[in-house]
């Protein structure tokens, strides 16, 4: 491994059900370390198969579509019997605007054909992923560019309707779909490629293109994204700088407030405010940009995002170790033949102390991919077993599992599993817990337990999700209220009237 690279670390629950694959000898090399159920042979590679030298790259072209299977991102499971967020939490309507004939009329004009009404068609955009809430817009809007969304703010906001700026609808926290009637603004169909500087690796795209179609695209130009996720192939770019997603590659390149080095924002009274700047340096005034990324939507409609792009590692290999616990460790860096002799000498000192008792390696994309399958459908797999309280959280490495068996102590048989996971390289634990349906006591016996011990050890109670819909009114157990008020007082400054994203992120102030 060069001095640049670094080793992504997952932690996986170990109860979890998963194949145990053993190694045929401690002292063997890696070259012939077989996986005996999955029959892998790891034989020594040339270098022209460990990575594809691409023929020919596309030409960078301004307008360049990424429109994928998933731009118009629906949940796949009916959102029929989903209990109204309203209802469920007792929240009470503020008092905006109701949408009327006169509203749709300006819309109709405005965006001819993108503008939904149909309830059968709206309903999979009024439900989260989880089935967990439910709102009952009545009207989706499908602006293509800035200008668009810069007309409907404009309006919204003379009007006084609320609006629910939404990407891939892949949120965990409730933060994606309206809590009652809101005017759902997709980013779906603004899915351009600005422009791309193979130089400098900086790309400029607008919001709503797929994180997996702008990895791809990256990848034909030997490039890659810098944020990879599990919900890669539904998630908006956009939607995952406004809620400052963190995934599998942050160890490696940072966070998106590292990469992200510009934004384009549609503010509440329909002002564009163009940062979309594309320099490494520039340090003129605020910083304007951070105030939007982490935001969700609650500030600003992020239309365009500039993000730095890493070159594409020509070396990558994945280890996948158990013991207690199984790990996913990813190297990746510039020379095979140098990451392989000390991902060798790594794996001969961790199986002879007595710390790893078996694993597999890979290093061909498919059956990389196939590894991380594993790690990454953990949280679709949940949904499998009934209703799932999610939590998010940033702890102390030496802390990260123990809220686990607390948790696990204090619910016992009232909760069908609790299952942790997550990545132990940032300290960053997936807590979740399932039961056969929803329960108010199950809730209560969770929360604020969760949050108060994870401020006993000056944790976060979201590391990468959010605060959403429902973790808005815990936030005083990771920021001071003074922290809280001046937040409260940019989202008045920046949204007087209150109509982006409402009833998310911050409580209501006093």
């Amino acid at each position: 491994m060069t001095v640049y690279s670094l080793v992504h670390l997952r932690l996986v629950w170990c109860c979890w059900t998963l194949p145990r694959w053993q190694m045929n000898g401690h002292k063997r090399p890696l070259a012939v370390w077989t996986s005996a159920t999955a029959q892998w042979t790891l034989k020594q590679k040339k270098p022209a198969e460990l990575y594809r030298i691409p023929v020919s790259r596309p030409p960078i072209l301004s307008g360049t579509s990424l429109l994928g299977k998933g731009a118009l991102s629906t949940t796949s499971i009916s959102p029929k019997e989903v209990m109204l967020t309203s209802e469920r939490y007792g929240v009470q309507r503020l008092p905006f605007s109701h949408v009327s004939d006169s509203d749709l009329t300006f819309f109709e004009h405005l965006i001819p054909g993108r503008v939904i009404t149909d309830p059968d068609e709206l309903r999979p955009f009024n439900v989260d992923w989880l089935q967990s809430v439910r709102g009952c817009s009545k009207m989706l809007l499908r602006p293509r560019t800035a200008a668009e969304v810069s007309e409907i703010l404009r309006y919204c906001n003379k009007r006084k309707l609320a609006v629910n700026p939404q990407g891939g609808n892949t949120g965990l926290v409730g933060g994606s779909v309206p809590v009652f009637d809101e005017i759902i603004i997709s980013t779906a169909l603004m899915n351009q490629v600005i422009s791309f500087n193979s130089v400098s690796g900086i790309l400029v795209c607008q919001a709503g293109c797929i994180l997996e179609n702008l990895n791809q695209y990256l990848e034909e130009l030997d490039f890659i994204m810098p944020l990879d996720l599990g919900a890669k192939g539904s998630c908006h770019i956009g939607g995952n700088v406004a809620t400052n997603a963190g995934g599998l590659r942050l160890l490696r390149y940072g966070s998106l407030r590292g990469t992200v080095l510009g934004l384009e924002v549609v503010l509440a009274d329909g002002s564009i405010l163009n940062c979309l700047a594309s320099l490494r340096k520039d340090n003129t005034g605020y910083d304007l940009k951070q105030l939007f990324i982490g935001s969700e939507g609650t500030l600003g409609i992020i239309t365009a995002v500039s993000i730095l792009c890493p070159r594409k590692p020509k070396s990558v290999n994945l280890v996948f170790l158990g013991s207690p616990f199984y790990i996913l460790i990813e190297t990746s860096g510039s020379n095979s033949a140098h990451d392989e002799e000390k991902l060798n000498n790594f794996l001969e000192h961790v199986m002879a102390s007595g710390l790893v008792t078996d694993g597999t390696v890979a290093t061909e994309d498919k059956k990389i991919k196939m590894l991380w399958s594993l790690r990454e459908r953990i949280t679709e797999a949940l949904t499998h077993d009934g209703c799932v309280y999610k939590y998010d959280l940033s702890l102390p490495v030496e802390r990260l599992y123990d809220l686990v068996i607390d948790t696990r102590a204090r619910l016992g048989k009232t909760a069908k599993n609790v299952v942790g996971y997550g990545h132990l390289g940032d300290g960053n634990l997936h807590l979740n817990i399932t039961a056969e349906s929803y329960s108010h006591s199950l809730l209560n016996a969770i929360e604020p337990f969760v949050y108060e011990w994870t401020a006993q050890y000056n944790g976060s109670i979201s590391a990468e999700h959010g605060l959403g819909f429902k973790k808005k009114h815990y936030i005083q157990y990771s920021k001071p209220q003074e922290a809280v008020l001046l937040m409260q007082q940019v989202k008045a400054m920046l949204d007087p009237k209150g109509i982006l994203n409402p009833y998310k992120t911050l409580p209501a102030s006093s």
